[in-house]
């Protein structure tokens, strides 16, 4: 796509409007059309997390329910407004927040007030933010059940999940659009990425939407008057330009993607014991588009042994994510301790992501795979 982004990026520089302008307004319209909502322009995934947060007016005295086993940013930003990151453990099998440990949470460990759902230590449960980690969706039907019975806001992490479908109870949707709020990262090793950083935010009410382009741009409308205090998280229009380009091709780099998956999987397959594959819960539902496989990321006891033997044999692997968050230094403020979150503990220290991207041939799927069964054989 060389020659098609160079055009994109000199008509850019021909115009001179480098910062926001008709390019990110029409990404914003793209993107809001592909999930069905209403789409903000940020300058990373981080920064639309951040903007979300504060249209909400999250901050001191809150506490927002997420996952620990994800990206930093996902209770980073959490922390960044002066709010309290609380984390439910995930499922064995997805990865992804449990609804049901957040059922309990929220019924054993919080207590109903005037003002809303407060912990025992007296913080007001503002958000749950469940990740649609790797590139598939939570169980969205469930967790919007849980957080509806007690008046909480849905902001869906679909940072890894541009294009992933999820077959609710009301028809099958797509990542951005289960929620109240949502968040994509355009980080460029992401499923569409820009030549940098950016993101985009997505609300499902048109107003809220609109108090998140003031906060962008430090909470100015009309120029120089600031009825709030937001910040510098304005989307250049050379990403904006590039996203554009490549998002007609976001389809055909999924599929392929999958297509992947399912050569690793029937490759894969019969390998002895302690190995686990990707879970495709929808896949009867949605076929292709319910994973997208932005990682394709297997489980075993053997994890760094095997990733030794990999890299030996020239093949990359990677670790998403060594350390659940509740585990990282910067969080020792939360009092968690190891044990707390045993399937995210456990995910942390056995989960690998092979290779994975739409340019990977069919060859090179086929060397890792019988790699990894040799492994196993030795």
């Amino acid at each position: 796509m060389r020659d098609e982004i160079l055009a994109e990026i000199t008509a850019v520089c021909d115009s001179q409007a480098f910062i926001l302008g008709p390019k990110v307004a029409e990404l914003e319209e793209k993107i809001g059309a592909l999930c069905g909502g209403w789409a903000v322009g940020a300058s990373s995934g981080t920064d639309a997390q951040l903007l979300i947060m504060m249209a909400m007016g999250i901050g001191p005295g809150d506490a927002v329910i997420t996952s620990p086993f994800t990206f930093f940013s996902t209770a980073g930003c959490v922390s960044r407004l002066g709010a309290k990151p609380i984390f439910v453990d995930i499922e064995p099998d997805s990865y992804n927040l449990d609804p049901v440990k957040l059922e309990e949470f929220l019924e054993c460990s919080c207590i109903r007030t005037p003002k809303g759902l407060v912990t025992q230590q007296g913080l007001l449960i503002r958000a749950v933010i469940p990740v649609h980690l790797f590139g598939l969706c939570c169980d969205m039907d469930r967790i919007n059940e849980v957080c509806a019975a007690y008046d909480i806001p849905v902001i869906e992490d679909a940072a890894q999940a541009i294009g992933a479908e999820y077959p609710s109870r009301t028809g099958v949707k797509r990542a951005g659009g289960l929620g109240q709020f949502s968040f994509f990262s355009f980080y460029p090793t992401k499923n569409l990425g820009a030549f940098g950083d950016a993101g985009v935010a997505v609300a499902a009410d048109r107003m809220a939407a609109g108090k998140m382009k003031t906060l962008r741009n430090h909470g100015m409308e009309p120029r120089y008057l600031h009825e709030f205090i937001g910040g510098n998280f304005r989307l250049d229009a050379l990403q904006a330009a590039v996203l554009l380009r490549k998002l007609p091709y976001l389809e055909q780099w999924s599929r392929r993607r999958w297509d992947i998956a399912q050569r690793y999987r029937e490759l894969l397959s019969g390998v002895p014991s302690g190995l686990t594959l990707p879970a495709e819960p929808y896949r009867t539902a949605c076929e292709a588009r319910g994973h997208i496989f932005h990682q394709f990321v297997i489980r075993t006891g053997q994890r760094d042994a095997l990733r030794g033997y990999l890299r030996d044999h020239g093949i990359g692997s990677e670790v998403y994510y060594p350390v659940a968050l509740h585990r990282q230094k910067c969080f020792a403020y939360l009092r968690y301790r190891q044990g707390d979150f045993p399937w995210a503990e456990r995910a942390a220290d056995q989960s690998l992501a092979l290779p994975i991207f739409p340019e990977l041939t069919d060859e090179e799927v086929d060397l890792v795979g019988k790699t990894i069964f040799s492994f196993f054989q030795c």
